[in-house]
């Protein structure tokens, strides 16, 4: 599991297993091969990756000086192997394919530096969040200003479009997420879109399927994961932004079950925009033959 890291570091093997799917699926874009907890790790957190735990800060964050200690802008530079990952990549990619860069939120990343390592149920995140909203407001600020240069570096190496992953949006009560989630990501959307018109801005809060009501900001693309209704997104949402995802990833288990989800989805989404993809990761053992004939079905079932 160390050797995630060094693969994400040699950017030349983060390329090659950037540009994999896009040879062995033929999917139509391929995103960048990293991880969103390169970003504190370069402002100076430790971070290891442990068999089956994932990844563990060795020194969580737990008050105003240790944050001091994290430095912003050089974290920007020593991220150059994800930029020198980008411009490889978009160089070997073909024309017609896009390459997505992507950043965690805010608040998902501050979720692993306050806890240590992944949480059921963030209860010193939450725990700042009520008894110290001003310290968890200079974590994420801090933060923030690092994402938006990381990207904005991300775009200049050659990404198409980004996308900023809140995984865990969906942790927050309704005030709390527009408070300290989503405020942080139309900010990050906003500058990115005011410097650079035409690149798409993905975003991705997962779990907030109650509060669409209240989604709007300056970006193009909602990702809506599987667990929020297509039909209910597409009422809330689709006059304002593309919408993205939203296939439940383990339905790849099973051919019959990638039918049924794929035709659904193109029924649900007729005649409005959407990209068809995923609504969240894919497993590991899911079959590549699963993969490959799931892909293959949206395109020629999208073409109809």
């Amino acid at each position: 599991a160390g050797d995630f890291l060094s693969l994400c570091k040699d950017y030349k093997k983060a390329s090659e297993v950037s540009l994999q799917p896009v040879d062995i699926l033929g999917v139509d874009a391929a995103i960048i091969f990293s991880d969103i907890l390169v970003v504190p790790l370069e402002m100076g957190l430790e971070l290891r990756f442990e068999k089956g735990e994932g990844p563990v800060f060795s020194t969580p964050l737990q008050n105003k000086e240790d944050l001091d200690k994290l430095d912003d802008l050089s974290a920007v530079k020593k991220l150059h192997y994800v930029y020198d990952a980008l411009s490889l990549t978009r160089e070997k990619l073909p024309k017609d394919k896009a390459l997505i860069g992507f950043c965690g939120s805010a608040w998902t990343i501050a979720t692993y530096m306050i806890e240590g390592r992944g949480s059921k149920n963030y209860a010193k995140c939450k725990k700042m969040l009520y008894q110290n909203p001003e310290l968890l407001h200079q974590i994420l600020r801090k933060l923030n200003e690092v994402l938006k240069l990381y990207l904005e570096e991300q775009i200049k190496a050659g990404a198409n479009a980004v996308q900023i992953f809140d995984s865990w949006a969906g942790a927050l009560e309704e005030e709390a997420f527009f408070e300290f989630s989503f405020s942080y990501m139309r900010e990050l959307s906003a500058y990115l879109k005011r410097k650079y018109p035409h690149i798409p801005v993905i975003v991705f809060p997962k779990g907030v399927s109650g509060y669409l009501d209240r989604i709007d900001g300056e970006f193009d693309v909602f990702g809506v994961d599987w667990s929020t209704p297509l039909g209910l997104a597409r009422d809330k949402l689709s006059h304002k932004f593309t919408l993205q995802g939203n296939m439940e990833p383990c339905r790849l288990y099973d051919k019959n079950a990638i039918k049924k989800g794929v035709e659904e989805i193109l029924q649900t989404m007729q005649g409005k925009a959407h990209i068809f993809n995923l609504g969240h990761g894919i497993l590991p053992d899911i079959p590549v033959e699963n993969a490959k004939y799931f892909i293959k079905l949206v395109q020629e079932s999208s073409k109809k």
